[in-house]
């Protein structure tokens, strides 16, 4: 177990020519030199510099009156809300440079860093049993992560046949994570903006979920669609006794079209609507517990795409790399227990295959990425090759662990954030590390 509160960094770019900042308050660089106030750049051109050395590693005097500014940082990267934007942040920065480029690192302590993640992952005016809660699982995934002696890899079957990738915490150069949406949406000080936020960190201070002797690795994502996703349906195959699947709505509903494994129950589930605590449907509702850019994204709950024959052959050839030539038909092989699609086969003129799991399946079926694998198909036209495929489908994100939705609306109906925990984490416990 951890016993104190570690210093975390987190990568906020990488791969780039230049890195733009600007600060405010004290700073000294890595002689123990005071830094002036103002805008400095880093260009690969001049890294090795003298000037450009001295500057690699600066540590601020004083941790709550300084500021960054960091120009032109990339968030949502590869997702449909992608975007640049400037964001503050307090703490150490450190400049390295790679093959890919620079890279620009953040260091600052553990429950500082939570303050700006729960933040943004969510609204930091949201509820603040909402806030608890997220702060517990979002420190107890990054505990178990740094617990972890390797950090995982892509994993990888690939054939003519079939394709099978998860992809969890690759390896990162220099840093424990990254900021964005592949590990935990960190975007800076600015994203704190209220005392409900750094309440909810201090009232949870080194509190994790754990699981027998270890620290839960805790997932999350933004609505399970109403009824959360089993561990094996994303990553490996292994069952994990706290990552279970668990209905996201009234007791007594929860045989609702069960199981969904089974290919029509999934398909009645999918084209209805039941009731469920993500199934929230008040723009007011949403606007207190999304981020601004997040609200963007209306159809979470229940959602539909329609690709021509022509459009969706093109895709998967951008995508996948494989020339199916015009698709017959995109089905279903293996469901997980929230409906979501561990295997689908394509099978067009030239070419079948079956591509898992569920990421992989998403980045396949879109531009960006699909809102989720758990989706029904329908043709459109009676031929062997039909004019168009209509996917209707459920949820945001692969749906393991706690559902930010669904967690948002339980705590704005009264519920606690140990009681949302304990609905989302099933046969976990509560414990304070340090």
């Amino acid at each position: 177990m951890i016993d104190k509160e570690p210093v975390i960094s987190v990568g906020l770019m990488s791969g780039v020519k230049f890195v733009r900042l600007t600060l405010e308050g004290r700073f000294r660089d890595e002689a123990g030199q005071d830094i002036d106030e103002g805008e400095r750049v880093f260009s690969i051109d001049e890294f090795d510099s003298a000037h450009a050395v001295s500057l690699r590693h600066i540590r601020p005097v004083d941790f709550r009156s300084s500021r960054v500014t960091v120009h032109e940082v990339t968030i949502g990267i590869d997702f449909h809300w992608e975007r640049k934007e400037s964001q503050q942040f307090q703490g150490a920065l450190r400049v390295i440079r790679d093959e890919r480029g620079l890279t620009l690192i953040n260091e600052l302590p553990m429950e500082s860093y939570l303050i700006s993640v729960i933040s943004s992952e969510m609204s930091a005016s949201c509820p603040p049993d909402l806030l608890r809660a997220h702060a517990v699982v979002s420190r107890s995934w990054l505990l178990a992560q740094l617990k972890k002696a390797n950090t995982s890899k892509p994993v990888v079957l690939d054939d003519e046949r079939e394709r099978i990738r998860w992809y969890d915490r690759e390896s990162h150069t220099g840093f424990d994570v990254c900021a964005d949406d592949h590990c935990q949406r960190y975007q800076g000080a600015s994203k704190a903006f209220s005392t409900q936020a750094f309440d909810a960190v201090r009232d949870t201070r080194g509190t994790a979920l754990i699981y027998g002797d270890e620290i839960c690795d805790a997932r999350y994502s933004k609505s399970c669609g109403g009824r959360t996703e089993v561990f094996s349906a994303a990553w490996e195959d292994r069952s994990v006794p706290y990552l279970t699947s668990v209905y996201d709505g009234p007791d007594e509903a929860a045989d609702y079209a069960m199981p969904l494994t089974d290919e029509a129950n999934a398909e009645r589930w999918i084209l209805s609507s039941p009731p469920a605590h993500c199934n929230v449907e008040t723009r007011e509702t949403l606007s207190r517990i999304l981020p601004g850019f997040d609200q963007e994204t209306e159809d979470f709950y229940r959602w539909r795409v329609e690709y021509e024959q022509k459009e969706l052959r093109e895709l998967l050839l951008a995508r996948t790399g494989v020339d199916f030539g015009r698709i017959r038909s995109l089905d279903a092989v293996e469901r997980g227990e929230s409906g979501r699609i561990a295997k689908l086969r394509i099978a067009g003129e030239k070419r079948t295959m079956v591509i898992g799991k569920e990421l992989e399946i998403r980045r396949a079926l879109s531009r960006s990425h699909l809102y989720s694998s758990a989706f029904v198909v329908k043709r459109l036209g009676d031929s062997d090759f039909p004019e168009a495929f209509e996917l209707m489908g459920a949820g945001w994100g692969h749906g393991v662990g706690l559902c930010q939705i669904g967690a948002a609306a339980m705590a704005e109906r009264g519920y606690t954030h140990e009681e949302i925990l304990m609905h989302y984490f099933r046969n976990a416990a509560l414990h304070r590390l340090y």
